[in-house]
């Protein structure tokens, strides 16, 4: 990130630090990271969840880069025993958590271990999400797979005892009191702006043709009747889920 955007970023403060969400589920927000989106390098505000398990256990949902302070909360939480890959875009910080924690399970998510390759980038996964939530955490949370786009099959969880939703990119919600001025017509464009950000207009595209499969997905999303809707970019709701969940997605339901 350049001088400029520095000066013009405002980050969801404090950043590296657990904020309680509800029972047994924290956010944590992030520092700013540089996204390709065409020929334009954009800002793009992180976030990760940090969920215990019944058991006690630390389901980590796309970590941040780990910082002594935060591993020092982290630490006092519980023993991290899940670091998860959301999707094929989110899992720069996986390794730095797994060199940290080596006796938790990595997962990938589909396409992140070719990501990561093409990119050069190590990443030690130990197991694959695939359809159905893993036993170890099947109690408390629940996922599918965001199928029907071309692109990017992301897999997107549900936390029961808080009903929080989690979606990595396929709702974002930029605040434009947040991003340079600069970008502000790209996101709108780009239907990613806050208060009515949606799944990105790119992505939305690559859809064409294969929206049946998404439609089974959004319904089982609708069925979980989410109270909230946590994203990993912009802001996120602490109530109303389910009808923020259908407003990002109407264009799905057309």
């Amino acid at each position: 990130m350049d001088a400029g955007d520095k000066n013009q970023m405002n980050l969801y403060e404090p950043i590296n630090v657990l904020k309680p969400v509800s029972n047994q589920i924290w956010i944590v927000d992030g520092p700013i990271i540089r996204m390709s989106l065409g020929m334009a390098k954009v800002p793009f505000p992180t976030r990760m969840v940090v969920i215990q398990l019944a058991n006690g256990e630390l389901f980590i949902w796309s970590p941040i880069p780990l910082e002594p302070s935060l591993k020092t909360e982290i630490d006092r939480l519980g023993p991290v025993a899940h670091i998860v890959s959301p999707n094929k875009l989110h899992y720069a910080s996986i390794q730095q958590w797994k060199d940290a924690y080596p006796k938790a399970t990595a997962w990938a998510s589909p396409g992140v271990r070719k990501r990561a390759a093409s990119q050069k980038i190590r990443v030690n996964f130990d197991n694959d999400l695939t359809s159905k939530p893993d036993e170890a955490w099947s109690r408390d949370i629940d996922h599918l797979i965001m199928q029907g786009n071309h692109f990017l099959n992301e897999v997107v969880f549900f936390h029961k005892s808080s009903k929080a939703l989690i979606v990595a990119d396929m709702i974002q919600n930029f605040e434009p009191t947040k991003m340079p001025p600069k970008i502000h017509w790209l996101l709108r464009f780009g239907g990613v702006c806050y208060p009515d950000g949606q799944t990105p207009l790119d992505l939305r595209l690559l859809f064409f043709g294969n929206k049946n499969k998404a439609r089974s997905c959004l319904q089982q999303m609708i069925d979980w009747q989410p109270e909230r809707l946590i994203v990993a970019h912009g802001h996120w709701y602490d109530k109303n889920g389910t009808a923020e969940l259908l407003r990002a997605f109407r264009w799905l339901q057309k």
